[in-house]
C-alpha cells in the first residue's frame, strides 16, 4: 500500500501500543502498555491520527502537539472524538510525552508504532521514523490523509491544516 487517501477505509488489524492515562502527569510514573485495536476502535469514532518523527523533538514538541492542544475545543466541534499522535518510540516514552504536555484524558492519546507496522504499510516512513502525517478517520473512512515533506513544516498535519480540512 502506499499512502491513503480520502475515501479509502481504513485498513483492518491496525494496532498500536500505548499506556492509558490515569490523570497522574508525573511523567516516571510508568504504568502498563497494552494493544490498542485502531480498526476497531476507529469504526465507531471521528479520529484525528497524527504521526510525528519523535516525541520531544524539536518541531513536534514546540509546533505540532501544541497546536492540537490549543484547538482541542474547535475540533471537538466539528465533531472530532480523539486526537492520536503516534510515532516510533515506544509507548512509556509516548506516555511520558501526554504527561509532560498536560494531558490527563483520553482526549488524546500517545501511542506507539511500534516497529513503524502501520507507517510502513502505507509507505509513510523515512529511514526508522514515521513521515509527519495527518489521517482523519471519520467511521472507518478516511476522508483527509496528508504528508508534511518540508522539514519542520505542520502545514497539512497541525491542527490548523486539519480544522481546514474538516
Amino acid at each position: 500500500m502506499s499512502g491513503l487517501k480520502a475515501g479509502d477505509s481504513f485498513p483492518p488489524n491496525v494496532t498500536f501500543t500505548y499506556v492509558p492515562p490515569t490523570g497522574d502527569l508525573n511523567v516516571t510514573a510508568c504504568g502498563i502498555g497494552i494493544q490498542y485495536d485502531a480498526s476497531k476502535e476507529f469504526a465507531s469514532k471521528k479520529v484525528v491520527l497524527v504521526a510525528v518523527p519523535g516525541a520531544f523533538t524539536p518541531t513536534c514538541q514546540v509546533s505540532h502537539v501544541t497546536s492540537y492542544l490549543a484547538k482541542l475545543d474547535d475540533l471537538k466541534a466539528k465533531g472530532v472524538d480523539q486526537v492520536i499522535f503516534i510515532a516510533s518510540n515506544d509507548h512509556w516514552v509516548m506516555a511520558a510525552w501526554g504527561k509532560a504536555n498536560g494531558v490527563k484524558d483520553d482526549s488524546i492519546l500517545f501511542m506507539s508504532d511500534a516497529g513503524l507496522e502501520f507507517s510502513k504499510s502505507i509507505g509513510w516512513t523515512q529511514g526508522d521514523r514515521t513521515l509527519r502525517y495527518a489521517i482523519v478517520v471519520d467511521h472507518g473512512k478516511v476522508t483527509y490523509a496528508e504528508v508534511d515533506s518540508v522539514r519542520g513544516s505542520i502545514e497539512n498535519t497541525g491542527a490548523e491544516g486539519v480544522l481546514a480540512k474538516l
